[in-house]
């Protein structure tokens, strides 16, 4: 199974030692699909042309996440005629990183690529992955160098979207990265084992560890169909992966009213100070002002320090909640080419 030690560079922080490796005997392919009915025939043609090429026996799971189109429909019908595509259908819409969890939970693969179903991400990058699979190294993750059909708005944001992350979620968080990488079994079996509510899996990978590099990839237009992902899902992500993985916010609550009240102070030491003018005689000679426009504006910034402080500390305790109830993360309505032994919930 392994040719050759040697030792790595550093990846981020940590030295680790590769282990040279063949290609894994069975690889896994995991893919997400919300309302991709206009997708599926474009996404089969591209996987009939690429899994030929691949030096592995591979199984491709499309886990159907409570599509509201046909997409169930065109993946059964696929499935049927080939018993390498496996399909999990959710009783309900669970969200995409559930959808990926699903997958993973799933998969008998001794590694995994996690992609999804528009062909954003060229599905001929999975050689380069490969590649350096055999190198030794666990994830191996897509890193987007050009965004093609994207607005300056969506590239902007984006751009700001992975920087913030980087910040609030993990150190070691890659920069323009998607879920799009490949897993080996030994990290992806320590990822299964992490079953929060609310996941974020750019930011799990980022916290295992293990051997990690990037292949650089142009990222393509959307082969049909609409975005799965506008301002209004990125926005909520990033809350989500920034209360669930970072106490940060709530840090900078903390730091915010302590500001408060710094001002606050000053303002106090200011109201004094001229109350003292006034009653010496040094205080200009005009009608004394009792500043009720400050006290007003104060309470406004006070009242509203301490909404927000209480609205983040709700957003922890409500996953703290969520958490204790100790529901599945998703439920299956049906399964095709899946043995029901394998997989968890």
């Amino acid at each position: 199974m392994y040719e050759k030690f040697e030792w790595s560079l550093k990846t981020v922080a940590t030295y680790y030692s590769l282990t040279k490796r063949k290609n894994p005997k069975l690889l896994s392919l995991v893919i997400p699909c919300y309302n991709e009915e206009k997708v599926i025939p474009f996404l089969k043609d591209s996987l009939d042309e690429i899994l030929p090429k691949i030096p592995a026996n591979t199984e491709v799971i499309l886990v159907n996440d409570g599509s509201s189109d046909t997409t169930i429909e065109a993946l059964v019908s696929w499935a049927n005629k080939d018993k390498r595509i496996k399909v999990i259908s959710f009783a309900r819409n669970f969200g995409h990183q559930i959808a990926v969890t699903a997958g993973m939970d799933y998969a008998s693969g001794e590694a995994i690529v996690i992609m999804d179903a528009d062909l954003q991400d060229p599905p001929e990058v999975i050689l380069e992955m490969l590649a350096k699979y055999r190198e030794g190294y666990d994830v191996v993750y897509g890193r987007r160098e050009e965004r093609a059909g994207e607005t300056f708005f969506k590239t902007a944001s984006a751009w700001l979207f992975y920087r913030l992350m980087k910040i609030l979620v993990h150190k070691d968080l890659p920069l323009d990265s998607g879920d799009f990488r490949l897993i080996s079994r030994k990290c992806l079996d320590v990822l299964k084992d992490m079953r929060e509510n609310h996941r974020f899996l750019r930011g799990m990978g980022a916290w295992v560890g293990f051997a990690q590099t990037p292949v650089i990839y142009k990222r393509a237009p959307r082969a049909a169909g609409e975005t799965k992902y506008p301002l209004r899902k990125m926005l909520r992500l990033a809350i989500n992966a920034a209360v669930s993985f970072s106490p940060l916010p709530l840090r900078f609550s903390l730091s915010f009213g302590i500001l408060i009240a710094f001002v606050g102070f000053l303002v106090g030491i200011s109201a004094v100070v001229k109350v003292l003018m006034y009653y010496s005689g040094v205080y200009p000679d005009f009608v004394y002002n009792p500043g009720w426009a400050t006290l007003v504006t104060l309470l406004c910034i006070i009242g509203g320090a301490i909404l927000i402080a209480i609205g983040i500390l709700g957003e922890y305790i409500a996953r703290i909640f969520e958490e204790v109830k100790g529901r599945p993360l998703y439920v299956i309505d049906s399964k095709i080419n899946i043995s029901d032994r394998k997989g968890r919930r």
